[in-house]
């Protein structure tokens, strides 16, 4: 068989490429707005930003290992406009001292900047156009740095330090338009009250997130959402609008009712006029969706709450394909720049298969750009060939097995 010689190749290694998506005149804007490069000499915001991407895309395991890889390549360093790797305490004084609002602000810059790529595709069956879903995962840390993850170990262990990403994506693209990280032991609905999503929007999400008193707020703004209602929850039944019985093997939607939850405000106890939606799986497990919405039918209910799920997945495809199992600082202003890079890394990415148009499945491509991240290699080409074919020859030779193979069997 012959190789097929097409190679592919292009001036610049593939980290190079990718750096040339993002626009680096908004995070210059950014930079002298927050002042973050006033007391550097020579390790500047741009080049921070550049370690940590080679960090991110590679897995390196601790700040050693990114500066240790970043000086084996030596003469690849021209092409990122940078002279020389950073010392190991140069990068980890700047994880510790420099803000991390600089890259915090730059994701949503970029989130913005990529909206035009990411928004060509929609949910058909979904009649909403503003369509997010929104939940947390928690990342677990080997320090006391932010509290609040795990238990107290028995004997001389400590208690773990935890965070948690508090995320609203877009379910339509699948790209997160609002993040915020907190302390693990920060409740869940208090992350609400910085949404403000618009009017006609479609909210959905798990029922830890049950606040009456910001349902009714949204309510009153014409915000619809979804959601589970809780095993405990109290509420007063005004009406069955419609119920059947399931045969054996049957699922689907088979009970609605018009019901009234409660809430304070003011010290005023006032009622919130909601649907109560029951839905059986194929499994047979059953569930109770509630909604401020009266157009949309019983099914689409429970259609929605079925694209909670994509969150899950954004937090899947987050944690497995990058490196937050270790982190390059024990500070908490290093952890979070750590998160807002690697949240970064997989917008880019994100956007990469979007733009190649590659069926390839994310980690795939993550692994790829991972292997290939300092070849010269076209990206588009990798992102959505990434091999080389082999041709098979029309003469064929004697493949009669020669002494040496006789004498294995």
């Amino acid at each position: 068989m012959s190789k097929n010689t097409t190679k592919n190749l292009v001036g610049q290694p593939i980290f190079k490429q990718i750096l040339k998506i993002l626009p680096k005149d908004k995070f210059d804007l950014l930079v002298n707005q927050l002042q973050t490069d006033r007391y550097y000499k020579t390790f500047f915001s741009w080049d921070q930003l550049i370690v940590m991407l080679f960090g991110v895309f590679s897995r390196c395991d601790s700040m050693g290992e990114v500066c240790d890889g970043m000086r084996a390549l030596s003469g690849k360093l021209n092409y990122l406009g940078m002279e020389c790797s950073p010392a190991k305490s140069t990068a980890g004084d700047a994880l510790r001292d420099r803000n991390e609002e600089l890259f915090k602000l730059y994701y949503f810059v970029l989130i913005e900047h990529f909206k035009p790529v990411l928004s060509v595709s929609r949910k058909e069956d979904v009649r909403f156009s503003k369509f997010y879903a929104f939940d947390s995962t928690t990342i677990t840390l080997f320090s006391d740095i932010m509290k609040g993850l795990g238990r107290n170990r028995k004997g001389d262990g400590k208690k773990k330090g935890g965070l948690k990403v508090h995320m609203l994506t877009d379910v339509h693209s699948d790209m997160p338009q609002f993040v915020k990280i907190s302390e693990a032991k920060m409740h869940d609905k208090k992350f609400l009250k910085y949404l403000n999503p618009p009017k006609g929007s479609m909210l959905v999400f798990d029922k830890a997130y049950n606040f009456y008193e910001q349902y009714a707020q949204w309510t009153e703004e014409g915000v619809n959402f979804v959601c589970r209602l809780k095993s405990n929850a109290k509420y007063e039944l005004q009406e069955i609008v419609f119920e059947k019985v399931l045969k054996k093997g049957e699922y689907g939607v088979f009970k609605e009712e018009h019901i009234h939850l409660h809430y304070k405000k003011n010290k005023q106890v006032l009622p919130l006029c909601l649907r109560l939606v029951y839905y059986k799986d194929e499994k047979g497990r059953g569930y109770k969706f509630i909604t401020n919405n009266w157009e949309i039918t019983p099914e689409e209910v429970a259609l929605i709450y079925k694209y909670r799920w994509n969150i899950e997945l954004t937090f899947k495809k987050i944690k497995q394909n990058f490196q937050l199992h270790y982190f390059y600082s024990d500070t908490e202003n290093g952890i979070k720049t750590q998160i807002w890079c690697t949240l970064i890394a997989h917008l880019l990415l994100t956007v990469l298969r979007v733009m190649s148009k590659s069926k390839k499945a994310f980690s795939t491509i993550a692994a790829l750009i991972r292997i290939h991240l300092i070849s010269h290699l076209d990206i588009m080409w990798v992102v959505t060939e990434a091999r080389r074919g082999y041709h098979q020859q029309s003469k064929t030779k004697n493949k009669s097995p020669s002494e040496i193979q006789m004498a294995l069997f």
